[in-house]
């Protein structure tokens, strides 16, 4: 059975509920501009069309808008409470969730379970759907019906402000179509207006000087963590980015390897069927995968996983900066490797898989350590 919860919050304000207004100035030579392209590349994603037209996928997606969809195909504005909408989606049974980066996609196969709201946070906590929500960034939402290979694919697919893809929903269920028509019914724009206005990029945290910083107060506050969900704050503590706590942080804390250790470390942990935890995040959520792995293969650009329920990609000439970082916990320490782009942005996050009051894993923890220093 499904469980739903909803943490006591405040009412909901605007950053939880999907706007109605596009941009009445995007026209029809934008989605004149997709036929075109898709008439010349059939089988390229939305994403990918949008980056080579120069605009945003949930621009593209919304010159679908106001169409006649009685064919059974086309894209539906959605607007409401984002909350509530999301305690909506178990109701959908069997979906394929994405969740991605500029880097890095992961797809799992499962059911929304247990759905928590609190104020601007949210999560899902399943065997296999497992997200955390940052709903500040979540600012508007498509229904989307396509025609595929097999039919008519139905999705949910939620946009930040800038319109990059935050999280999308597949339907897996045929019996639930009809639980996926009252939904959208339900939450049903008004306004379907083709036209999305993006809004600038958010700017990108600036660096204070390594000078700047009490690298030897960092460095104790470091050691004297009692969960790894600490370190978020002590990075607000001392005012330094991720990667900058990284290098500040010591070679017994954090020591750079060479990012080709993605590669080596999941078909080892493949080949062990070791079980391991995969963190991939959007700018408004993260998804996670707990378990073993399977079938690990480099299909051109992709370092791929692609296990019967659960996928990941990730294009590795884009990766950076790699780091085996040692954290202390009330169970003992516990070691993550951390990816991230020539930006400075996170990639992806790696454990090895434990519940707490347990140690970790000896095997993830001796995998990392024979990682190859950065060149």
């Amino acid at each position: 059975m499904t469980a739903l919860q909803v943490k006591p919050a405040a009412a909901p304000d605007a950053a939880q509920t999907l706007p109605t207004g596009p941009d009445p100035q995007v026209g029809k030579d934008l989605r004149a501009r997709w036929a075109d392209y898709r008439s010349a590349h059939p089988r390229a994603f939305t994403r990918d069309a949008a980056a080579a037209l120069g605009v945003s996928e949930a621009e593209l997606l919304s010159t679908g808008c106001g169409a006649d969809i009685e064919s059974g195909t086309g894209v539906e504005r959605l607007a409401g409470d984002m909350a509530v909408l999301l305690l909506r989606i178990p109701s959908l049974g069997e979906v394929k969730t994405i969740t991605r980066n500029e880097t890095a996609v992961i797809e799992r196969k499962g059911r929304y379970e247990r759905v928590e709201i609190s104020g601007r946070m949210g999560q899902v906590v399943g065997e296999e759907i497992d997200l955390r929500l940052f709903l500040d960034h979540w600012a508007t939402c498509f229904a989307v019906r396509e025609e595929g290979p097999r039919g008519i694919r139905r999705s949910l697919q939620f946009f930040d402000r800038q319109g990059d893809s935050i999280h999308k929903v597949y339907l897996e269920d045929p019996d639930r179509v009809p639980a996926y028509d009252a939904l959208c019914a339900a939450y049903r724009s008004d306004d379907q207006r083709p036209g999305f206005q993006p809004s600038p990029p958010p700017p990108h945290p600036e660096e204070q000087p390594d000078g700047e910083i009490d690298t030897a107060g960092l460095r104790e506050a470091w050691d004297a963590l009692t969960d790894v969900h600490g370190f978020f704050g002590l990075l607000r503590r001392f005012g330094v980015t991720r990667t900058q706590a990284l290098r500040l942080g010591g070679p017994e804390r954090a020591r750079p390897v060479s990012p080709t250790i993605l590669t080596r470390a999941l078909t080892s942990a493949a080949a062990d069927a070791l079980p391991i935890m995969i963190f991939v995040g959007s700018r408004g959520a993260i998804q996670i995968h707990t378990g073993p792995i399977a079938r690990v293969e480099t299909l051109g650009a992709w370092l791929n996983i692609l296990d019967p329920r659960f996928n990941l990609h990730v294009r590795t000439e884009r990766l950076a900066q790699a780091w085996v970082v040692r954290k202390p916990t009330e169970d003992g320490p516990v070691t993550s490797l951390e990816l991230f782009d020539a930006a400075g942005e996170t990639v992806a996050y790696l454990f090895g898989k434990r519940k707490p009051g347990q140690p970790e894993s000896t095997a993830w923890r001796d995998l990392l350590a024979a990682a190859e220093p950065t060149p």
